[in-house]
């Protein structure tokens, strides 16, 4: 622990620098190849809740009876491959589509004989398919408000650059996450839908704080010539970069435990809902706010005419001071054969690139005692 601190420290004083900024390319074609990869999965669909699409859903009590027992049952009754979930309190759920035209009648007598429960202790929900068409359109009305009320602050706050910036980052969290949920399959529903959008407040959150300290470092920077903006934005990167995997880490400790534990281990599928999608937005948005959003934030940043002549001047500068480097190196390499060539007799040479001092006249006397 000591030192992952002391590596902190480090960053923060730029004493050590991962250069982030300058990799752009590379960070650009790992999401490019990830975002696609998430397309094809949602190119597949998506699987929708009965709450999206409408359906019946019962909920069976019956000690002892399993996932699997339960859904042997269904699958004599329909065909349309229901989903059969265990319940945080013991109770096996059963979700059959609207578009299986079996009554809800017909099909808790059935049940009750496959798996010997009376049709009293089965219990019966209908959900129409308008009712999840209300959930669809307040949960994309509630995304657009979200957007442009982070624009609108970002804009306020910091500028529009980096309102864009965090914009690209979240709809790339967004893409990575749905797409992952449509490849693994599971089901979307309500708390999915929670997830998302708890995650799009993490990923701004984490971006934020980024770009907060990049601004600070960004105060006065065409009045010197040492600096372009892509070096201010990454040392403010590097200062705020074990934050960010410390509070990232932290965030997903609890929910890998709901979606490993509670929903693998324990079998309480109704966990997976949400904690999948925490668990890739949250990891997706540290990624992002790293490799994404500030990368791009500099890439628009250098396009202004004022950064683009600071970018000269350093380079004029780094090149000046190279220069001048290599010069003082060939002075004293200059000045070390010189010295090493007066200490010999007259007609002798020192080799050249020897050490200053070290060759000495045969049968002098030495210094040493």
């Amino acid at each position: 622990m000591s030192r992952f601190s002391n590596l902190g420290h480090k960053l923060y004083r730029g004493e050590v620098s991962f250069d982030f900024v300058g990799r752009r390319k590379l960070w650009y074609s790992i999401s490019g190849a990830i975002v696609l990869v998430a397309a094809i999965g949602l190119a597949m669909g998506l699987h929708l809740g009965i709450e999206f699409k409408g359906g019946s859903v019962y909920t069976v009590a019956k000690p002892g009876l399993s996932v699997s027992q339960a859904q042997d049952a269904v699958d004599k009754i329909v065909s349309s491959h229901p989903l059969v979930q265990s319940t945080d309190n013991g109770k096996i759920r059963i979700q059959v589509s609207s578009e299986d035209k079996t009554t809800s009648s017909e099909f808790t007598g059935k049940l009750s004989q496959e798996i010997g429960v009376p049709v009293a202790d089965i219990d019966t929900q209908v959900i129409g398919p308008s009712w999840g068409e209300q959930i669809s359109n307040k949960a994309l009305t509630g995304l657009i408000i979200f957007m442009i009320l982070v624009t609108i602050y970002l804009a306020i706050a910091f500028e529009w650059r980096m309102a864009v910036a965090a914009l690209v980052a979240l709809i790339h969290d967004l893409l990575i996450t749905i797409g992952v949920y449509a490849l693994v399959g599971f089901e979307v529903t309500p708390g999915t839908v929670i997830g998302f959008l708890t995650i799009l407040g993490y990923s701004l959150y984490d971006t934020v704080v980024v770009f907060d300290t990049v601004k600070e470092n960004a105060k006065d920077l065409t009045k010197q010539n040492r600096l372009t903006y892509s070096d201010a934005a990454n040392a403010g990167l590097n200062q705020t970069l074990v934050r960010s995997l410390n509070t990232t880490v932290v965030a997903l400790l609890p929910v890998a435990a709901l979606l490993f534990i509670g929903g693998g281990l324990l079998g309480a599928g109704t966990l997976n809902d949400i904690s999948l999608a925490l668990f890739i937005g949250l990891a997706a948005g540290a990624y992002s706010s790293i490799c994404v959003a500030t990368p791009l934030l500099a890439q628009l940043k250098e396009e202004q005419p004022e950064m683009k002549a600071l970018a000269k001047r350093v380079a004029l500068r780094k090149a000046a001071d190279a220069k001048a480097a290599a010069a003082r190196e060939a002075g004293e390499s200059g000045e070390d054969e010189e010295i090493a060539d007066e200490d010999l007799p007259a007609g002798m040479v020192a080799p050249r690139g020897r050490a200053a001092g070290t060759t000495r006249a045969k049968g002098r006397p030495s210094t040493k005692r």
